[in-house]
């Protein structure tokens, strides 16, 4: 039986490791000694991460040969993983990294072929100028931006001696698969806010703008979840483009309101209606936005799929819509909100 083996670290010491070949004899020997290998991963739980994947995606078991072969790629260097931050707090990152082994999200951040990541990354300087810029002149990567565009303050991002905005141009122009990870880059978020003084937009918008008509996959959230950024990039390696909605959202995720799967749409249908937070009842008439966001974090959890705002107690706050954080006056949490559910209901 084969084994998904630990990598070393890169030669370039970002700090970013990758294998060098995704499956090893896990029998390997030494003068007619066996080696003992640690931390590795059959492959066997390799295909059940991928037949896992395949029902996230709503795909039949006969793909999961395929979405194996995209792990595998993606964990050889055979389709390298760009990753770029303008305004944005990492949380994205953050969420991505406290997935759950073992599990696709595992594989994908120990062992994917990372060439760059700016809060992993050990380079700096022109170490880490240098690695960009050779990653941006290749084609067929998978280009992931985290975080929204400040074109009215170019170098509040700027990386080297480069604004963001030329970075991502450059980045963006050769790559194959251009993903959004997260609300601020996805939609401009929260740093792209009413009144905001860096004119921050969203990657989208401000490609078109530039005249780059590369489609791009929008994985909103604050922070997103996992599953929603391996499964699109995982099915756009081998299927191609996932099915979207109007805005850009892959439906596998993004097609249902939260409150269709609310761990308490029960105690909304008997109107048992919660009068602060973490107390029995639905959140609706404490501000829940849960009725207008469409995402599956109910059904889906983060930390291991063991919580989601709502089983902590708390309403949602419509991270993954469009018009999160748009603006000024926004209803994060509490009577606001409610004042609006109140006039949707009516």
């Amino acid at each position: 039986m084969s084994t998904f083996r630990e990598p070393s670290a890169t030669p370039q010491g970002l700090g970013v490791r990758r294998p060098s070949a995704a499956f090893e004899n896990p029998t390997a020997s030494e003068g007619g000694r066996e080696l003992p290998h640690s931390k590795t991963l059959s492959r066997r739980s390799f295909l059940k991460a991928s037949a896992r994947l395949s029902v996230l995606l709503g795909l039949g078991a006969s793909a999961v040969p395929r979405i194996a072969q995209a792990l595998d790629e993606l964990a050889q260097g055979l389709a390298p993983v760009l990753w770029l931050q303008g305004q944005c707090c990492s949380g994205c990152s953050i969420s991505l990294l406290d997935s759950e082994a073992v599990t696709p999200f595992k594989l994908l951040t120990r062992y994917i072929s990372l060439g760059f990541h700016q809060t992993l990354s050990a380079a700096t300087g022109a170490q880490a100028v240098e690695v960009v810029n050779k990653i941006a002149s290749q084609n067929g990567y998978v280009l992931i931006v985290e975080g929204a565009v400040p074109v009215g303050m170019p170098l509040a991002c700027a990386f080297g001696e480069e604004a963001f905005a030329e970075q991502l141009v450059r980045a963006a122009s050769k790559a194959k698969i251009i993903l959004t990870a997260g609300s601020c880059a996805a939609y401009g978020g929260v740093p792209a806010a009413e009144h905001n003084p860096t004119g921050a937009v969203s990657v989208p918008a401000f490609l078109k703008n530039r005249g780059l008509d590369a489609p791009v996959i929008r994985v909103p959230g604050c922070p997103i979840h996992p599953d929603w950024l391996v499964g699109t990039v995982v099915h756009a390696l081998k299927f191609g483009l996932p099915p979207m909605d109007g805005l850009g959202r892959p439906l596998a995720f993004f097609s249902r309101a939260m409150h269709e799967h609310c761990p308490r749409f029960n105690d909304y249908e008997r109107e048992n209606f919660a009068r602060t937070y973490g107390e029995d009842g639905c959140f609706f008439k404490l501000g829940c936005a849960g009725p207008i966001t469409h995402t599956d974090c109910n059904l889906r959890g983060w930390n291991g799929g063991v919580n989601s705002c709502i089983r902590a107690g708390a309403p949602c706050i419509g991270c993954g819509g469009e018009n999160f954080a748009a603006k000024a006056d926004y209803p994060l949490i509490t009577k606001e909100r409610a004042s609006q559910n109140k006039k949707t209901e009516a």
